[in-house]
């Protein structure tokens, strides 16, 4: 197997402060539509994500609509605030985070890498680290919510390493360095 370099940028590292956009309906159709986008704009191949809380017992809500569950504009603490309310009667907390990269490398190639931890939604807040539904979400195998875990222990295990843990494989097994 080959073995090569691969420099990633950041978009501000790139020069590009275009908002990015994000209608689709699924976890995948906005990741595609955020990395098309630069894509499009900049010609350079471009990888994006999402990311969203599906809950078993409200039907896979928020899902594509976590960041905005409580409306506009983006509200953490307000969206966990409705989860747990349209959760209180409900005794099936099972939830899972998902996390879809997509990899854009011309208008007619690019790569989807999904990750995903599974859990529960916690009766109440607790924990004061990372950010979004974290307070409230206890991953499989754990007590603790990500929130109380700490990011060291969420970054070993979460939706979003798990995907780019895909990502790296996808590299890890390319014959040809120039094949993308």
């Amino acid at each position: 197997m080959a073995s090569f370099d691969l420099e990633i940028k950041s978009l501000n590292e790139c020069a590009i402060f275009d908002e990015l956009p994000e209608t689709g309906n699924t976890l995948q159709a906005n990741a595609l539509q955020k990395a098309m986008f630069v894509f499009d704009k900049y010609q350079i191949p471009c990888f994006s994500d999402d990311t969203g809380l599906m809950v078993d017992a409200l039907n896979g809500e928020p899902g594509v609509f976590s960041a905005r569950y409580a409306g506009e504009p983006a509200d953490a603490e307000k969206n966990m605030q409705k989860l747990l309310e349209n959760m209180k009667a409900m005794t099936n907390r099972n939830a899972k985070f998902v996390t879809v990269i997509a990899f854009v490398v011309s208008k007619d190639e690019f790569y989807f890498f999904e990750g995903e931890i599974k859990g529960v939604i916690a009766l109440d807040k607790s924990g004061n680290t990372g950010f979004g539904y974290d307070p409230i979400f206890i991953p499989d195998g754990y007590k603790e919510t990500f929130a109380e875990l700490g990011a060291e222990i969420k970054n070993q295990i979460s939706h979003r390493t798990n995907a780019v843990k895909e990502f790296v494989n996808f590299f890890n097994n390319l014959k040809q360095p120039n094949a993308i």
